[in-house]
């Protein structure tokens, strides 16, 4: 059985929240999404980017009669190909929102989604948004940023620690959903255990509060709503100056 709980707050900064979220547990679908670009362009993106998402899963998961503009991957399960899909018209909307408004020009989001289905995780990713798990054998980040210091600096050789944190582009988000026609998705699968807990949050708590802070809260466990709570003012003591968006799904271990 699975429980949620999902709260975004708009930061201590920000005049407005251009993050966005998904909590269905009807579907078992959940989806963080944080939104870039001017004149309210990156609420927009994360917007169109979120219900497109949950409109396919939803009618995928109600009605087997539906096509597969981007193919179908072998390796994927049933579920990870309906998300994969899901992501990929997304990107077409927010990409085809943007060529149509001078206003929209640019905008895009990040977004991160898990599709749980037959005790299966599916979860697609871009961007830098992030989604984390732990269970009995340890916590780990199990997305890759889609960032300047993750696939570019990280692999120079000549790059000391020092020097990627100074790193002018170090934030630069090297993909996200909306900037062009196509867009490279991280896809995965796992299976579901017993008592796994999930965070699926926006760069404005990672960017708060250390790794090992946000898992302190973690392992402390208690109510989901206490704990997601807990990482929204440990973002806000922590500075604020992003929109704060954590999901949170938790695998009780009950029928």
């Amino acid at each position: 059985m699975l429980e949620a709980f999902a709260v975004s707050d708009l930061g201590l900064v920000r005049k407005g929240n251009e993050d966005g979220l998904v909590c269905n547990e009807t579907l078992k679908l959940f989806v963080v999404a944080d939104g870039m670009g001017g004149h309210s362009a990156g609420e927009v993106a994360s917007r169109l980017a979120i219900e497109t998402v949950e409109g396919f899963i939803r009618r995928s998961h109600d009605d087997s009669d539906f096509s597969w503009p981007y193919g179908v991957d072998p390796q994927l399960t049933l579920g990870g190909n309906r998300l994969r899909t899901a992501v990929h018209l997304a990107n077409r909307r927010v990409f085809r929102a943007s060529e149509s408004c001078d206003d929209y020009t640019g905008m895009g989001t990040t977004l991160t989604g898990v599709l749980i289905t037959d005790e299966r995780v599916a979860y697609g990713h871009v961007g830098d948004s992030r989604l984390y798990v732990l269970t009995a054998d340890g916590y780990r980040q199990v997305t890759r940023d889609d960032t300047w210091v993750a696939t570019i600096l990280a692999n120079d050789p000549n790059m000391t620690p020092a020097d990627v944190a100074r790193h002018p582009m170090r934030h630069v988000l090297t993909n996200v959903l909306g900037a062009r026609d196509q867009v490279d998705v991280q896809m995965g699968e796992f299976q579901l255990v017993p008592g796994a807990l999930f965070l699926l949050c926006s760069d404005g708590l990672y960017g708060m509060i250390k790794d090992d802070g946000i898992e302190r809260i973690l392992r402390a466990g208690g109510p989901l709503e206490a704990m997601g709570r807990q990482l929204i003012q440990a973002a806000l003591d922590g500075g604020g100056h992003d929109n704060v968006t954590v999901v949170l799904v938790r695998e009780t271990g009950e029928p």
